[in-house]
């Protein structure tokens, strides 16, 4: 689903000296602190016929894509609305202190033209042959959970054919439409821009920003796809932070509504599946992404599972999720930078303390913790915090987290 980076951006690509170490990549951390909101996860089968149980961890977004509610589950008919499925998401997300992204898209066929409904599809890529359809449908929905849907993203993947077929020109409409009404009946919710994927979309975002669509949101919205490692998130994210730069638009969030992992990498292990969700949440934090909505808690087919419903457990990626929670929201990320051999050091301040998150993307290593860092404790993913006993550490792919006294 996406291509891999083969370099680091020359801009990110600087000379620090840290620890006696010279670093390759030095990033520029964002300076406030860690937000709850930053995790987010797709959930798809909380109203199945054996549904998912919630999960037993915060979850503080939750983005309501594969779940069964787009306009053509809402709208089957014209004027035949169909709520009951998204009232009960809106009510468990309420009950549990989840906001909710709510993607507005796909066309259902009565709305589309004589062609797809000739094909008898429920759904689908194209634009609506009216435009008041599509007014009718956002304001509908949007009166009717004003308050308690937080944010609407304006399509799902629209640089790939299987979910727009559209023109730019229709694309820019239905994102201005659709934002003037949000605006107008929800004051407090917030636009997402249409979210496209992977490197490769990064030539329709840019033509998006390029005809005056960033006028029309509130968020930058980006699938952040990659095909093996969770570091070539780094680049990838870079790339899109420069055209919306670029555009005049650097005041706008940055929002991963969806990613995972593709399983292009060999994950031999729950704790190496552990280390590349781990990985991910920091660098996309190091690089300026602002909210990511990990996919999926529950869906079996990516390669990296976080519940397995056929066993009713959570994976060593599930519970990385909650680590990932309990390391991150409520720090000050300080620096975050890789030196040539591969080891990544992450510097966090929380309540006054310092904290280090490491590891190697590359294999196993030994780090030397440097004595000025005052460590008396390190906690490696999936295990238990322990005292640290001797000055030299082993790490690998799945970080650890050193802790100051």
């Amino acid at each position: 689903m996406a291509r891999s980076y083969q370099q680091l951006l020359s801009a990110i690509v600087i000379s620090a000296l840290l620890c006696n170490s010279v670093f390759a990549v030095e990033l520029q951390t964002p300076k406030a602190a860690i937000p709850d909101t930053y995790f987010g996860l797709h959930i798809h089968h909380l109203d199945s016929p054996t549904p998912t149980p919630w999960p037993n961890m915060p979850v503080p977004t939750w983005r309501l894509w594969d779940a069964g509610v787009t306009w053509p589950d809402l709208e089957p008919n014209r004027g035949e609305w169909q709520f009951a499925r998204l009232d009960r998401f809106v009510a468990l997300a309420q009950q549990h202190g989840t906001s909710l992204l709510l993607p507005l898209g796909m066309c259902p066929s009565w709305a589309a033209g004589p062609y797809w409904q000739y094909q008898g599809n429920s759904a689908g890529p194209q634009a609506p042959l009216s435009v008041d359809t599509w007014r009718t449908f956002v304001r509908t929905v949007v009166s009717r959970y004003k308050g308690r849907i937080t944010a609407y993203e304006i399509w799902n993947e629209p640089n790939l054919r299987d979910f727009w077929a559209g023109t730019m020109a229709q694309m820019l409409t239905l994102t201005k439409e659709a934002s003037q009404i949000i605006h107008a009946v929800d004051p407090k919710a917030l636009v997402v821009s249409p979210s496209a994927t992977a490197d490769f979309g990064i030539p329709w975002f840019e033509e998006f920003l390029k005809k005056g669509g960033g006028q029309y949101v509130d968020v930058i919205g980006y699938h952040l796809y990659v095909a093996k490692l969770p570091e070539e998130l780094v680049p990838l994210i870079q790339r899109i932070r420069q055209v919306i730069s670029e555009n005049g638009l650097a005041d706008k969030p940055l929002w991963n509504t969806e990613s995972g992992q593709i399983a292009a990498a060999r994950i031999d292990s729950e704790e190496v599946a552990a280390g590349v969700l781990a990985r991910a949440y920091i660098l996309a934090w190091a690089t300026g992404v602002q909210r990511f909505y990990w996919y999926a808690w529950d869906n079996q087919f990516m390669g990296i599972t976080t519940y397995k419903e056929a066993e009713h457990r959570v994976t060593g990626a599930g519970h990385a999720y909650e680590s990932m929670e309990q390391w991150l929201v409520g720090a000050r990320m300080d620096s975050c930078a890789e030196d040539s051999g591969h080891t990544w050091i992450c510097q966090l301040t929380r309540s006054g303390k310092k904290e280090w998150i490491v590891w190697n993307s590359q294999g196993d290593h030994g780090f030397d913790v440097p004595a000025s860092w005052r460590v008396r404790s390190v906690t490696f993913l999936l295990h238990d915090r322990k005292q640290l006993s001797r000055p030299n550490i082993e790490i690998g792919p799945v970080p650890a987290l050193l802790t100051a006294n």
